[in-house]
């Protein structure tokens, strides 16, 4: 049951790798599932297994597909049977290698011309011994036993203690090979191989030729499992590791080609904060009682405080405005801010979107009513041409949109703050600062250079409640979970 337990473990972490959440309470459960249920029967196990460690759709469906991969082993094909030592004519099948075909030559001679001093009792005495010699090493017992689920749960241990699952790239499925086959106990196979075919009798070579074969057998399914465990984890991992580098990597320096894979970051991202954030809740100060409320409350037990009433902070969903300099030397940024924002519309339905590069021009229902990639596509062409001027930005959004303003809005204003020498009207800036719940500035830029050439970042700052270097995924997310975590 241990090593059930073991293998159920190892399964929990394919889950895991593959994004579906399993805690060490389900793991637990799981394990008490096992063992009432059993291994029997296999559709009784993967729906029980199923309805314990999936939760929604999409992990039911990570789930079906992790079980058929993981839960699958390839028995010994019928063609291995030449191996197995009750068939007798594998000196014709062309497995083995040119040494051990020849004592089958010299037999199938042997009955025509007798030779010298050699009779059928001699013939007779020779087929006795090819049965009753017999393989010494473990290995060469257990591949010459037939014993088919036994040589794959000897597999599947030595994978377990090579520590198979930690394979990162295909090019060490060799190495992988190479590990369990010794922890199987290929080098005693090795040696009674060796010690056979120096004792040179024709029963010796025969099962030397024998255990050869079978070994070169179990190679190949060797090789199989490992290139399984490959698909298992280090593909799944693989991916991973390829989601976090695009995570970190700055968006100015992402490829065309490597827009659908942030795409699907983004969403993914967006979805964790949407689990987190998606109901409108009061949060609970336990230790804070609401005297008035609890005395309300407690009048139909003559002033006995049995029921307690808490002092409660009401979060709802914020009021976002959002200003993208969509330049070209920024775009990139805006692209994936406005792709965030408009990913999490379930708890951000009130977002207005603004993009410039001179004048300043709305684009929240461009983003309603086309497709993400059309709507981002068309605000580039229509304001990301000419020379950035933040001062003219500024006056738009004062003669238009300040009006809007109060104290439940959020402004997020994205952009390098390059003027290109002009007025920087920083004055605006600070009208929105007191009209506004918080002003946020994102700089794709290190703050070595916030103050560097025609950047006016020493102007805007202190008209900014939060002003932080945003060039990456990981910073996006970061400023939007802060965002929805402190919207009151």
């Amino acid at each position: 049951m241990t090593q059930l337990h073991d293998t159920l473990v190892e399964f929990v972490q394919v889950l895991r790798t593959a994004d579906v959440k399993v805690s060490p309470a389900e793991t637990l459960d799981a394990m008490e599932a096992l063992d009432i249920i059993g291994i029997e029967n296999r559709v009784l196990l993967k729906n029980s297994l199923s309805m314990v460690l999936s939760k929604n759709p999409e992990e039911k469906e990570a789930f079906n597909t992790s079980f058929d991969r993981f839960f699958s082993f390839n028995k010994f094909s019928p063609e291995s049977d030449a191996a197995e030592p009750d068939e007798h004519n594998h000196q014709d099948d062309g497995e083995f290698d040119p040494e051990s075909e020849a004592p089958n030559q010299q037999s199938g001679q042997g009955g025509q011309g007798g030779g010298e001093g050699t009779g059928g009792g001699a013939e007779a005495s020779e087929e006795l011994d090819f049965e009753q010699l017999e393989a010494q090493s473990e290995l060469g017992k257990l591949l010459l036993s037939g014993d088919r689920m036994e040589v794959m749960i000897k597999m599947a241990e030595a994978g377990r203690q090579v520590e198979v699952n930690q394979i990162v790239v295909f090019t060490q499925k060799g190495l992988y090979t190479r590990k369990i086959m010794e922890a199987m106990g290929l080098k005693g196979l090795q040696d009674e191989v060796g010690e056979l075919q120096e004792e040179g009798g024709r029963p010796q070579l025969y099962l030397a030729g024998q255990l050869k074969g079978a070994r070169d057998h179990l190679r190949e399914q060797v090789r199989d499992y490992v290139e399984k465990q490959f698909f298992l984890h280090a593909d799944e991992s693989g991916k991973q590791l390829r989601e976090e580098l695009l995570k970190k990597v700055k968006l100015s320096n992402l490829e065309k080609r490597n827009f659908k894979d942030v795409q699907e970051i983004v969403f993914k991202m967006a979805k964790k904060l949407v689990s987190i954030h998606s109901k409108r809740r009061k949060t609970f100060k336990r230790g804070q009682l609401d005297i008035r409320k609890t005395l309300r409350s407690n009048m139909q037990y003559d002033g006995m405080l049995f029921d307690l009433k808490w002092k409660s902070q009401k979060v709802d969903r914020p009021k976002v405005m959002c200003i993208c300099d969509v330049s070209g030397s920024v775009s990139n940024y805006s692209r994936f801010l406005l792709m965030f924002l408009y990913s999490l519309a379930e708890i951000l339905p009130k977002v207005r979107s603004f993009a410039f590069s001179s004048d300043l021009g709305e684009v929240t229902r461009l983003f309603q009513q086309s497709k993400l990639e059309d709507a981002m596509a068309k605000t580039m062409r229509d304001y990301g041409n000419g020379s950035t001027d933040y001062g003219q930005m500024l006056a738009d959004f004062k003669s238009h949109i300040l009006k809007d303003v109060d104290s439940k809005t959020t402004v997020i204003i994205l952009g390098d703050a390059r003027n290109n020498y002009g007025d920087p009207k920083s004055e605006i800036l600070r009208e929105v600062y007191d009209k506004a719940q918080r002003v946020i500035w994102l700089n794709p830029e290190p703050k070595s250079s916030w103050t560097v050439g025609d950047a006016e970042m020493k102007k805007y700052a202190p008209c900014c409640h939060q002003t932080e270097v945003c060039n990456s995924l990981v910073h996006l997310e970061r400023v939007v979970g802060n965002l929805l975590r402190v919207a009151v």
